[in-house]
């Protein structure tokens, strides 16, 4: 997990606030001071707020929950897919799928579609079908990958969002809300954080300010996931040993039981044959 300081967070521009007149009331624990009529962010509660929220995602996956990137606006779209893809994490960046939480058993039905599609196109199951339904088909699949790629390995419902902007994702934010599921989120001084488990307050427009803090997340998140695949393997292996040691027990029982059948098993009485004395 990756240790940023104050220093890199100053560089990369996470202090620059909204103007003084677009600040929300709920965000004012984050602001340092005002200048130019602009709000500066603590560093320190930007640090403190980065921090808590990578110890809680580590832990997270390294107990097999999963964690969902969300971020569409422009500017943190290309970050969060590349550092999503770096490590292997869930992401959405083109556009939130309504009803993705709220409606998870739909979702997945569209995801094995994706998944079915993907195999038929891959062994030559749409030769079958004229040219132009062809066309039509891997139109359609594209627009779907476009939209469900990055969570077509989602096979449960996530544990925790990590949103750049709360106001752009403000649908993923509210059926979060209403699932009861945590949310890991940047906050400027525009939006309120109260309803937000682990805020990270910064500069949510600034590449520089997304960039480093969603490779902090998405470190946190590969730690934890090699922790999981650790005590995967051990596990797989431990499971395996006691089913060896299972299978020899019970080989040792079949063998003492008919050891022990042998030995109840009662003699057949030897027979005299009788006969008469031969005369010389």
């Amino acid at each position: 997990m990756s240790d940023i300081t104050l220093q890199q967070l100053l560089e990369a521009g996470c202090h620059f606030g909204h103007k003084s007149e677009r600040r929300n009331p709920k965000a004012s624990s984050y602001i340092y001071t005002e200048k130019d009529g602009i709000h500066i962010i603590d560093l320190a509660k930007t640090k403190e707020g980065l921090d808590r929220a990578c110890i809680y995602i580590s832990e997270l996956v390294a107990a097999g929950g999963e964690a969902l990137f969300v971020g569409t606006k422009r500017q943190a779209k290309d970050i969060l897919k590349t550092e999503s893809d770096r490590v292997g994490a869930p992401f959405v960046v083109e556009r939130w799928i309504g009803g993705f939480l709220t409606n998870w058993e739909g979702i997945q039905k569209t995801i094995r579609k994706i998944l079915t599609m993907t195999d038929d196109e891959k062994s030559g199951a749409w030769k079958k079908f004229p040219k132009h339904e062809q066309v039509k088909l891997a139109h359609h699949l594209k627009r779907l990958n476009m939209f469900y790629g990055g969570v077509v390995k989602l096979m449960n419902v996530p544990k925790v969002l990590f949103i750049v902007d709360l106001k752009k994702e403000g649908v993923a934010f509210r059926e979060a809300i209403r699932c009861n599921i945590p949310i890991i989120a940047i906050v400027d001084t525009n939006v309120n954080p109260t309803d937000v488990l682990f805020p990270i307050p910064a500069n949510d427009d600034a590449v520089g300010s997304i960039a480093i803090i969603t490779k902090a997340i998405a470190d946190a998140y590969e730690q934890g996931k090699r922790s999981w695949e650790k005590e995967a393997e051990v596990a797989a292996v431990e499971k395996k040993l006691v089913e060896k040691t299972v299978e020899s027990q019970k080989e040792k029982t079949k063998e003492s039981e008919k050891a022990v059948v042998s030995e109840e098993k009662p003699k057949e009485p030897v027979k005299k044959i009788r006969g008469r004395p031969k005369k010389i």
